[in-house]
């Protein structure tokens, strides 16, 4: 019998498929055996620490969530409840997982495509600078290499303090207002745009010595003109391929920058799940994050293959 003749398309996101498939599955198998890892008994984190519950309480909860059970019987368990996407009663809250998510979730996301565009913006300024100016592309060079070994927490104590309480201008924990997202996002953004300002800086260097940069040069282009025109392709191709991993970064950052600055997300609400062993909410949210990470890198790859004809692939 002749082999089936897939579509290509359909060949590639059955291959997307099994990857994201084979990247929750890892992240489930991790998350679980490292909070099962974590000193403590679990059913201190259930009924909560210092409770005094009864025998009867006690028993009833190992019971409930099969803490009596084997470890691999456990993982099961677990692996099952999240296939089917039932994450069940976190701990601490006592409410369902998937409300508590879908809470939080859109003050995560929206911090981290505020600070992705922001560092974007950044990077493409970065490069320009450092690329065109006459005598500021080495102070521009320099602040590139500070902002990408910048850590998010001492970033985020030095502009509180200069914006906060020197200035008076930005409130330093989250509020209902749109400015108390100006101090994460650019805490964010700052080392992510440091490292993608390198990254376009040599891209663009190298497409100043190619020659169409010659060609274009002898017929009278000018400077912003060749920069608009040729060179910027070529310094956001790079960045492109980056942004997957830049969204990544920027969700785990997260986690701090929600933390210090007071603000409602995942980030922060992951952190304290971790803290009292609350296995549920840890694997929900890292579930979705992973998941977010997955379809990100797919919607990366199109944007390249938009953007760069060479990485498109014939049928």
């Amino acid at each position: 019998m002749d082999r089936l003749d897939v579509p290509p398309v359909a060949r590639y996101l059955l291959l997307r498929l099994g990857g994201l498939i084979a990247v929750l599955w890892a992240v489930a198998t991790i998350v679980f055996l490292a909070l099962k890892a974590i000193p403590g008994d679990e059913v201190d984190a259930i009924l909560g620490p210092g409770s005094n519950a009864s025998d009867e309480a006690v028993a009833l909860a190992i019971e409930t969530y099969g803490l009596d059970e084997p470890l691999l019987v456990q993982y099961w368990v677990q692996l099952k409840s999240i296939a089917s996407f039932n994450w069940g009663m976190s701990f601490s809250y006592d409410e369902p997982v998937r409300d508590l998510i879908g809470e939080q979730l859109p003050a995560t996301l929206t911090l981290a495509l505020a600070a992705l565009g922001l560092a974007w913006v950044m990077a493409l300024a970065f490069a320009l600078v450092s690329v065109f100016g006459k005598s500021a592309w080495r102070v521009a060079s320099m602040i590139e290499v500070v902002s990408a070994a910048l850590p998010h927490f001492a970033l985020a104590i030095v502009l509180i303090v200069i914006f906060s309480t020197w200035l008076a201008l930005l409130p330093p924990v989250s509020t209902d207002s749109a400015q108390s997202l100006i101090l994460p996002a650019l805490t964010l953004a700052v080392p992510t745009a440091g490292f993608l300002g390198q990254v376009m800086r040599e891209s663009m260097l190298d497409a100043l010595e190619a020659p169409f940069t010659t060609s274009a040069r002898a017929r009278g282009e000018s400077t912003m003109g060749l920069f608009w025109r040729h060179l910027l392709r070529h310094a956001v191709l790079p960045a492109i391929s980056l942004a997957g991993w830049a969204f990544g970064s920027l969700m785990s950052g997260a986690v701090i920058v929600e933390e210090i600055f007071a603000r409602q997300g995942i980030g922060r609400t992951l952190l304290g799940a971790v803290g009292v062993r609350d296995m549920p909410l840890v694997i929900g949210i890292l579930m979705v994050i992973a998941t977010i990470y997955v379809v990100v890198m797919l919607v990366v790859d199109a944007v390249e293959a938009a953007v760069d004809p060479r990485v498109r692939r014939p049928a």
